[in-house]
């Protein structure tokens, strides 16, 4: 599976990790499992980590079908989602700005671009420096 989330619950974010080529198929089962896994709830931060991302699948539509399903989730709380995605590499920053094109306009989910992790934890809230200390500090 290319897409892979833990919940840390002491710093209330959700890690998404994509690996490789990023398929939608992927991405619909790994919001599905987040969805329906006990520690998740409304409005938790999301930190989405691009940076190992090879391959992009193009499905405009599909993308705009996961997108409708993941609003339905995010809009029926009445809580806002903070979602910032780490995209170092060129094709992972575009990637990440097409996923935040899509979600203008609606106000329940704030999402954020940025090229350093550092500067990604700081968005978040979170005193660390790397993604690696923060996994560490969640163990």
């Amino acid at each position: 599976m290319s897409v892979t989330f833990q919940i840390l619950p002491e710093h209330g974010i959700v890690y998404v990790r994509y690996e490789g080529f990023s398929r939608l198929d992927d991405t619909m089962r790994a919001f599905d499992d987040y969805a329906r896994h006990p520690q998740s709830h409304p409005g938790q931060k999301h930190l989405v980590d691009l940076s190992n991302v090879t391959g992009i699948e193009s499905d405009f539509i599909g993308l705009m079908k996961l997108q409708a399903k993941k609003a339905d989730i995010f809009l029926g709380t009445g809580e806002q989602t903070l979602i910032v995605y780490y995209a170092p590499s060129k094709l992972s920053y575009e990637m990440a700005e097409f996923i935040v094109r899509s979600w203008e306009g609606i106000g329940a989910v704030v999402s954020l671009v940025q090229q350093c992790e550092e500067q990604a934890l700081t968005l978040l809230g979170l005193p660390h420096q790397s993604f690696a200390e923060l996994l560490a500090d969640s163990d």
